[in-house]
């Protein structure tokens, strides 16, 4: 078998990232240079895969166990990067054997210091890859990709492991949140599947924010500074007071757990017109549906002060949480949480502050939780994954393909671990 290692390096080395400005699907052609790979690496260990019109790769590996009515499983993760920083000419960094001190990033200056990441030093003594410090490095989710696919492989090259049919998919965009816009989930054909999309070793979720994206159009009124009293109105200083109107404690840098969050996630002005753009997210739907009349409120208050037609806000759903649709099957999550105690993990259930593609699953009829890929700092160049956490990310997916395999007598591969990587 081809060691995870060397699949990660090459999928990282595809340059992917997703455009949200883009209104193609996927948004951008560059994505399906990734896609087309994988399709193909699939067919070659003689899955059958198909790359569809859209983006979405799918395959399955046809049961091979004599057990009756064994659940199709499926394993999604996304092939793109995210907008935040440039995915293009990834440079890796391996340190073997990491000694638990600050780790040069060769490529910017920049330094990873436990200091201001203590959990590094939880990876002490394993293999850490990271950026060179001038890109993101792209685990989020190229870790998940390489993690599905080391599986697949140990799959085909052992028809000893009994299995029922394990459903694979990758999808584009993602990180804009049109990941599962077109997907087909009748095609896809699985009972149950999992996003391998999270964060450190041990992460379990089944429940996640809330989302909805603001807009809001600051009108103003331009005129020659010199001759400006009583009649200019700055759009970006009415901006700035639309702003300051949010409550100040709800901003991601102050709020953790269940805490939702109003985030400024742009700005662009002149005196003439200012756009902000947000993101709202709540784990709690009726927060969640408070934080938009907070937004019409503040509108309301700056049109009363400066004349109707001042901010004109618009509001547009991208997800909801999750919790809602795979609470009726819980049992998805209880397997999860056995496949980790077998290779020795602590699952560690915890809300996802944030969304991904198995949250829209889940409203689409898919059940699907989110399991651990290993990376951290994702999004930016100082983004890392231990090795070690890949190859135990893979070995959970093989384990959960045994516990979806029972019979009345137990379970039908019968083993608590494989060190196949």
């Amino acid at each position: 078998m081809e060691k995870i290692l060397d699949k990660f390096l090459r999928y990282v080395s595809v340059d992917t990232q997703s455009n949200e400005d883009s209104s193609s699907q996927p948004s951008t052609s560059k994505q399906l240079d990734l896609l087309g790979m994988l399709r193909d690496e699939l067919q070659a260990m003689g899955i059958p895969a198909v790359l569809d019109e859209y983006g979405y790769v799918m395959a399955r590996i046809p049961a091979n166990t004599d057990a009756k009515g064994v659940p199709a499983v499926g394993f999604i993760a996304h092939v793109d990067t995210a907008p935040d920083a440039s995915g293009k000419d990834v440079k890796p960094q391996i340190i073997s054997g990491y000694d638990g001190g600050d780790i040069l990033l060769k490529g910017s200056g920049a330094y990873l210091r436990p200091s201001d990441f203590p959990e590094l030093l939880d990876y002490k003594g394993q293999t850490i890859i990271t950026t060179d410090g001038t890109t993101l490095l792209g685990a989020d989710d190229k870790a998940g990709v390489a993690e599905i696919m080391a599986a697949a492989e140990y799959i085909v090259e052992h028809p000893e492991f009994r299995h029922g049919d394990v459903c694979i998919a990758f999808t584009p965009d993602e990180e804009i949140g049109r990941g599962v816009v077109r997907f087909d989930v009748k095609e896809f054909g699985a009972d149950y599947a999992y996003t391998m999309d999270g964060g450190a070793v041990g992460e379990l979720e089944f429940e996640n924010f809330n989302a909805a994206a603001a807009t809001v159009i600051i009108k103003g009124r331009n005129i020659h500074p010199g001759y400006a009293k009583d009649k200019m109105l700055n759009s970006m200083r009415v901006a700035m007071e639309l702003n300051s109107l949010l409550p100040a404690e709800q901003k991601p840098e102050y709020t953790c757990g269940y805490e939702g969050f109003y985030h400024l996630i742009g700005i662009e002005g002149t005196v003439e017109e200012t756009t902000l753009n947000y993101i709202l997210r709540d784990h709690d739907l009726a927060k969640h549906e408070e934080q938009k009349k907070v937004m019409a409120a503040c509108c309301d208050f700056i049109n009363a002060r400066y004349g109707e037609g001042t901010a004109a806000l618009t509001v547009k759903h991208q997800y909801f949480n999750m919790r809602k649709e795979v609470e009726p099957h819980m049992h998805i999550v209880d397997i999860a949480k056995e496949a980790m105690l077998k290779e020795g993990i602590e699952p560690k259930v915890q809300p996802i502050r944030g969304g991904t593609d198995g949250a829209n699953l889940s409203y689409m009829g898919l059940p699907c939780p989110n399991i651990f890929a290993g990376g951290l700092n994702f999004h930016g160049k100082l983004e890392f994954v231990p090795l070690e956490s890949m190859e135990k990310a893979s070995r959970v997916i093989l384990n959960i393909v045994t516990l979806f395999n029972v019979t009345r007598g137990g379970y039908v591969n019968n083993y608590k671990s494989i060190n196949y990587i």
